[in-house]
């Protein structure tokens, strides 16, 4: 019988390949060589969409893409890739006059969306830091510092943080983060991506207001997110953190188990961190026992109805979210399910066309989606990160 050593050290043989053969020449080939940054758009059929609008999350989440990559692998075309989105971010993403980041610019860099969104801000900073991680560069973590500084005088209130706003920092109706057919006024999603950011940011300078912050955070998270008598996250809330919809998001669910794992783990409140920890199994449990198929996690019950899709990032999180309950407790059913779901992908996500990359999600019955391979939501992030992951997981129990 293998050893589970040798099988986390084939997965990362594995990871690895994904990474290098796969996802990041996709992304490499899209490097906009002529007005900066990479290109917005690569639609279903592999067309180019070389005048597309350039999201600032998309350019934030290749910033911490090829920034990791280059950690992990020391390659200089990751390094020279994540300058090329680092300067394309700082020149023309950052509204210099109002504060923050755009939501998106256009194709050589005037402002398009000029929403700010709370959620843009904080992959700004994820990105930025994650890039000061591997070549010290101070105005990266200068420009993260603003961007936290905006998010918690402008985006910030008693409650928690709010979602949307204009140009100006007024207050915008944010039909960015909302969907099932209720507009917003806070989310999981983006009190989640928040969380990630600061822990980035704390993991570059253990500052103690970042560290206060993360500890909010944790705080709303345990009292207003998570649902003990459903064991699973609140999606859509009112100012009141009132539930607008009887929603769960397993591919939500799975990455929260993991990711705030990880961040709790940075902060010094032993009782937290225990209330933290328990949450994040159950969550794990739950997406375990009613959304895992056996081979893949499927992608959300609304309303007692379960969607069946297979969407490609709900996969690549349930891979390290099991591994990562695996690790937490050695109930080897979890390793078991990240290997199934790992396989699926391989088998089913991988797009095998030549210069390609992952589907963004395959139907009940086999058939691929027809939707975008690179766009504004569609970017190396989540799979990029199953991949680093499972490499320092593996890496760290040798």
């Amino acid at each position: 019988m293998r050893s589970t050593a040798w099988i986390m050290s084939d997965l990362k043989n594995k990871a690895e390949y994904i990474l290098e053969a796969q996802i990041a020449p996709f992304w490499l080939s899209l490097k906009d060589k002529k007005y900066g940054g990479f290109y917005g758009r690569k639609d279903a059929s592999l067309r180019l969409h070389e005048f597309a609008d350039k999201g600032s999350i998309m350019t934030s989440r290749i910033l911490y893409f090829f920034s990791e990559a280059y950690s992990l692998t020391g390659r200089t075309d990751y390094l020279e890739a994540a300058r090329n989105a680092f300067d394309f971010l700082t020149k023309y993403c950052i509204d210099r006059e109002s504060g923050g980041v755009y939501w998106s610019v256009t194709y050589d860099g005037k402002p398009a969306d000029t929403i700010k969104h709370t959620y843009a801000q904080a992959f700004a900073i994820y990105g930025l830091a994650s890039y000061y991680l591997v070549t010290n560069c101070t105005d990266a973590i200068l420009e993260a510092f603003r961007l936290f500084n905006i998010i918690e005088h402008k985006c910030s209130d008693s409650g928690g943080y709010l979602e949307s706003f204009a140009r100006d920092w007024k207050p915008a109706e944010n039909d960015k983060l909302s969907e099932n057919n209720v507009i917003a006024a806070r989310t999981m999603n983006t009190l989640l991506h928040i969380f990630e950011a600061y822990t980035r940011l704390y993991q570059c300078v253990p500052d103690e207001r970042v560290r206060a912050a993360m500890k909010k955070i944790l705080e709303v998270y345990r009292d207003k997110v998570y649902n003990n008598d459903k064991m699973r996250q609140e999606v859509f809330f009112d100012e009141s953190f009132n539930s607008l919809i009887d929603l769960q998001s397993f591919g939500h669910d799975i990455e929260s188990s993991w990711l705030i794992d990880a961040g709790c783990s940075l902060i010094d409140d032993d009782r937290l961190k225990e209330e933290i920890f328990a949450i994040n199994s159950c969550l794990a449990r739950k997406v375990y026992e009613e959304a895992f198929t056996g081979e893949c996690v499927l992608n959300e019950c609304e309303n007692g109805r379960t969607d069946t899709d297979r969407i490609w990032w709900v996969q690549a999180e349930a891979v390290i979210g099991f591994i990562g309950q695996w690790q937490k407790t050695n109930e080897p059913e979890y390793l078991s399910a990240a290997l199934k779901v790992f396989s699926y992908i391989q088998e089913n996500l991988v797009d095998k066309r030549q210069g390609s990359e992952w589907f963004w999600g395959i139907h009940e019955n086999g058939v691929p989606m027809e939707k975008d391979m690179a766009g504004e939501w569609k970017c190396p992030y989540h799979n990029g990160r199953m991949c680093f992951e499972i490499i320092r997981r593996a890496r760290d129990d040798t």
